[in-house]
């Protein structure tokens, strides 16, 4: 049972039919024909090949977690030079290349997997992705010697501090490219078999401990948990958990992140500034995009001093066209081509500059980024 007394919605519009996540379901016979001048029809072939995958397949050398846990470490601890054999020590922005990795990269390439298929489902209409999507979804979900266990106790661990922290839910922000995927093949056994899944992860991540403490981070983490859990409530059709991550919005995402001339203090403290600044927008965006196609306009709330997340995504646009302008930390190079927040700001805002900057940016081949351009240029 979530644990809120939920505000009133304001600024409330008309929902979408059965919302897909991201799309609305008019969305899908619309894209269509543009999807079919995509390479997504390529992506498609790779994906009917890859996987499956299953946190099974590769297991931590130190740790106790059981072999259907999900298990990562924290990217930014490192050994320390004076005392080897002791606790880890941390390197804000620098990622220690020798941490396990490997359920980290599979629950990664596992989501692209099944978005691309979802994708060639829907707009191809391509009938093998279903069944190949099926099997991939089977074996990371619902096979009992194979699935993934709907927690996340063991994620970012940090040798010698912890077994696994809140902060390790930043890792199944891949999830949610699943759940879109899910979203588009439409109800069989096992796409609702992965919806029961998810409705157990986000009464995980609503309730553990370690949800509540990402969920009461101050930066990007806060902002993508809450993301999470719009977007796997839309999927499990769990209304109090979607009102949850709007009052979350209001309550402490804006009110706590975003200084009134929009900049966002805690992600401009980082090593890497302008990567988390625009990480974290990204998340925005996910989320507003979410909330609108629910009929909740989040897009254009204000706090009673007049911030809002408006503001930010205009705020950070010309470092995006020029990052070279930045003069913020940014210890190592910045990648623009999977930055999607000026496509669905501009979408949601109504915004010709934003959607004319979405349109000047390098694009990386992956079908996240093919799903917000085709609802960008279509």
């Amino acid at each position: 049972m979530l644990r809120r007394n939920f505000l009133a919605l304001p600024f409330a519009v008309r929902p979408a039919a059965e919302p897909l996540i991201l799309l609305a379901a008019g969305d899908v016979h619309r894209l269509r024909a543009a999807a079919r001048r995509t390479a997504l029809a390529g992506k498609v072939e790779k994906a009917l090949k890859d996987g499956p995958w299953s946190v099974t397949s590769h297991r931590p050398p130190r740790s106790d977690a059981a072999p259907n846990d999900y298990y990562s470490e924290g990217p930014y601890w490192w050994p320390d030079p004076k005392n080897p054999n002791g606790p880890y020590i941390r390197k804000d922005g620098e990622r220690n290349p020798a941490r396990f990795l490997a359920n980290r990269q599979d629950i990664a390439e596992m989501s692209e997997a099944v978005l691309t298929l979802g994708l060639g489902a829907a707009l191809l209409e391509d009938a093998r992705c279903a069944e190949r999507a099926a099997k991939i979804l089977s074996a990371w979900f619902l096979d009992a010697k194979t699935r993934m266990n709907p927690h996340l106790e063991y994620g970012q661990a940090v040798i010698g501090h912890n077994t696994g922290r809140g902060a390790g839910m930043i890792d199944t922000v891949a999830l949610i490219r699943c759940a879109q995927g899910v979203a588009l093949l439409g109800e069989n056994a096992v796409t609702r078999g992965v919806r029961a899944w998810f409705a157990g992860y986000l009464r995980w991540m609503t309730t553990s401990p370690k949800g509540l403490d990402e969920e009461k981070a101050g930066n990007n983490h806060a902002t993508w948990w809450t993301a999470q859990v719009a977007a796997y409530a839309t999927l499990a059709r769990d209304e109090a958990a979607k009102k949850l991550a709007w009052e979350q919005y209001r309550t402490h995402l804006v009110p706590s992140q975003i200084e009134p001339d929009g900049s966002c203090p805690k992600e401009e403290a980082r090593t890497r500034s302008l990567s988390y600044s625009a990480m974290n927008l990204d998340g925005y965006a996910v989320l507003c995009r979410i909330a609108q196609l629910n009929g909740v306009d989040l897009w254009r709330f204000r706090t009673p001093k007049g911030t809002g997340i408006e503001k930010a995504f205009h705020y950070l646009l010309p470092f995006l066209l020029d990052p070279k302008s930045w003069r913020k930390p940014q210890i190592s190079g910045f990648d623009r081509d999977q930055i999607i927040y000026p496509g669905l700001a501009g979408l949601g805002l109504g915004s010709p500059e934003l959607l004319a900057a979405y349109r000047k940016l390098p694009r990386a081949d992956a079908p996240w980024v093919t799903l917000v351009d085709l609802l960008v240029k279509s």
